[in-house]
């Protein structure tokens, strides 16, 4: 059986698991950890061309198996042993996966600290109480604004909460990276196309999370992406080689194996 069909059978098994991303993540992290490392690079490879090609199962699955790669290195072979593989087989799409770099900004800790502190003098485990629990649209979305990221992980669960505020948060600058990462791991958000959009095309988003979150991206995101001299190159260089151009080894998309 070729990688190709693999991957199709594997995209269907997890396309057919019900119980929500979580669920879903968990099992490609188990599916992906029972191949070595170099098949389990390989399948990676061809779930992102066939996602490529438009085709659904793999359309709908790819992003659990992109999460998994952050979230779920427990059941994976060693990250570096997958990274040396993807680098040996040349496999250019998989390699820029594993990308680790400071973000292009970064706001200082002591200087997010003190605008918390500035918009609020309650403790920390009241700020997380109200954030879980107000009905209030406006408290909302203050908190929804803190550094903290137990702050903004309690925010995330409100049922309050609406779509264009969580874009508001993934897209606000000058922002600490742990919330923008608490965004990114929450799977009631992390799927919705424009908070993805705000996530990767913020400068304070650490690349380690954008990377994953590129191949996710439609064609007409890729280019803009690709273009984008805000965000970090990394992400940039993995947009065109997505899109086919040479990519930051020299090597052009080719597509499944």
């Amino acid at each position: 059986m070729s990688t190709r069909e693999e991957a199709q059978n594997l995209a269907r098994r997890l396309h057919a698991y019900a119980g929500g991303p979580d669920v879903v993540r968990k099992a490609a992290a188990r599916e992906l950890g029972r191949h070595a490392p170099d098949e389990a690079v390989r399948l990676v490879h061809a779930l992102q061309a066939l996602s490529r090609e438009g085709w659904t199962p793999a359309t709908c699955v790819l992003s659990a198996a992109m999460a998994a790669l952050g979230l779920e290195p427990q059941s994976l072979p060693p990250l570096q042993v997958l990274e040396d593989s993807a680098g040996a087989q040349e496999l250019p799409e998989v390699t820029a996966l594993f990308t680790r770099a400071p973000a292009r900004q970064e706001l200082d800790r002591r200087a997010a600290a003190k605008a918390d502190a500035r918009l609020f003098t309650q403790p920390l485990g009241h700020l997380k109480q109200q954030a879980r629990l107000t009905r209030d649209p406006d408290e909302l979305a203050r908190l929804a604004a803190v550094s903290d990221p137990s702050v903004v992980r309690n925010a995330l669960i409100n049922p309050r909460l609406t779509e264009p505020l969580v874009v508001r948060m993934a897209a606000r600058r000058p922002a600490r990276p742990e919330p923008l990462v608490e965004i990114w791991k929450n799977p009631r958000w992390s799927t919705r196309h424009a908070v993805r959009r705000a996530l990767v095309f913020n400068p304070y988003l650490p690349p380690e999370v954008g990377v994953k979150i590129v191949p996710l991206l439609n064609a007409a995101d890729l280019e803009e992406l690709a273009r984008d001299n805000g965000v970090h190159a990394a992400l940039r260089s993995q947009a065109a080689l997505l899109l086919g151009r040479k990519g930051p080894q020299g090597s052009a998309d080719g597509g499944a194996t």
